[in-house]
């Protein structure tokens, strides 16, 4: 099989779908890698990197959509990318279709197989592509949301961790998994006063169990969390339905409750956002201001530290990476409970519920997409 991988397009995006190593386990596998010129820059990964691992380079985007059988890459294909897109090409990346109607049509138009690495699942019920770049995201959250904190930024000019006699900023984060928890850990490392809030009991009693000494949790109440809320200097939105759009947990009136100046920072914005007045914006114009509220809305996050994040992403990637170049997608996904959860479009159908539903497109199964 013959594995493209373009440079990333979306504004201030340096991460990159293959890495230099990544390559050559491919072409031990047999296979040929044709990469984009400059691809991994932005990651420290030169053409040089990929040539002596046995790539090939190619010149324009365009020419790795036409040479490709499968297109690598880190973000959702943007419109340019979506029009290059074939018949029978497969796609695998991640997507966040639900909140992006465009996308959804434009991929269904496109006739590809696109499997998206936010649904592909584990044994354990994890979501182990996604995992990588949750951990980053949750651990820049609270960095960018300090930054966001400072007076300079429109922040209330408030510290973190706080210094001896002034006490810490009051760190509240809606959501108590992957990236919740390591947001959490991360702000009370700081010197954060840090409460979680969650819906499931067993996952607050796991948080009890290992973080008790760094940080308090609490059930996600509507009440408790307005109550949180307005009490806080920094919000933390790490919620997450697989697949599916975030829901909307803190409303524009209870941006009035909240002090001047706090700093809402939305790590679900990928997905929508959890928080009303949400909308993304990038790692060049970060922030903006509504009813006082500082948000943080950067919907690539992760792409801020390219390198950490390059090297985490395609460790995870990889053996799915293999196991669709070795096999073909069908039966790479028949063999594969797991990584068929990640088919999401083919051949003109969408194939994931969570999508349909929140779009209104009908939805084959892809237990069905597998016989067509």
């Amino acid at each position: 099989m013959k594995i493209g991988c373009p440079k990333e397009i979306k504004p201030q995006e340096f991460r990159v779908g293959m890495t230099p190593s990544t390559a050559c386990e491919a072409i031990r596998h047999g296979h040929s890698v044709l990469i984009e010129t400059g691809a991994g820059e932005g990651a420290g990964f030169t053409d040089a990197d990929y040539i002596a691992q046995g790539a090939e380079i190619a010149g324009t985007a365009a020419d790795v959509f036409a040479q490709a059988d499968m297109i690598v890459k880190v973000k959702e294909p943007q419109a340019g990318e979506r029009k290059m897109l074939r018949e029978g090409q497969v796609l695998f990346t991640y997507l966040h279709l639900a909140p992006d109607p465009d996308q959804t049509h434009d991929l269904i138009a496109s006739g590809a197989t696109c499997i998206a690495y936010e649904t592909v699942t584990d044994g354990a019920g994890g979501l182990p592509l996604l995992a990588p770049m949750s951990e980053v995201a949750g651990r820049l959250a609270p960095q960018v949301g300090a930054w966001t904190l400072q007076k300079a930024n429109g922040g209330r000019g408030v510290l973190l961790g706080g210094v001896p006699g002034v006490g810490p900023a009051k760190v509240v984060v809606i959501g108590g998994g992957v990236v919740g928890t390591h947001a959490a850990r991360v702000a009370a490392g700081m010197g954060a006063d840090v409460t979680v809030l969650d819906r499931s009991l067993p996952r607050l009693r796991y948080l009890d169990d290992v973080f008790s000494r760094d940080f308090r949790n609490r059930y996600a109440s509507a009440a408790a969390t307005a109550e949180l809320v307005a009490e806080a200097d920094m919000v933390v939105g790490a919620v997450l339905i697989p697949g599916a759009a975030a829901p909307k947990l803190v409303t524009r009136a209870q941006l009035s409750e909240m002090k001047p100046g706090a700093a809402i920072v939305d790590v679900a914005i990928d997905q929508g956002g959890c928080f009303e007045t949400s909308k993304a914006t990038t790692h060049q114009d970060p922030i903006y201001e509504v009813d006082g509220i500082m948000h943080y809305c950067v919907a690539n996050m992760p792409g801020a530290v390219a390198r950490t994040s390059t090297i985490a992403l395609t460790n995870a990637t990889l053996p799915f990476l293999l196991a669709l170049a070795d096999k073909g997608w069908a039966q790479a996904c028949a063999d594969d409970p797991h990584l068929l959860e990640g088919l999401n479009v083919h051949a003109g159908k969408l194939t994931y519920y969570a999508v349909g539903k929140a779009l209104g497109i009908d939805v084959i199964s892809p237990q069905l997409a597998l016989k067509m």
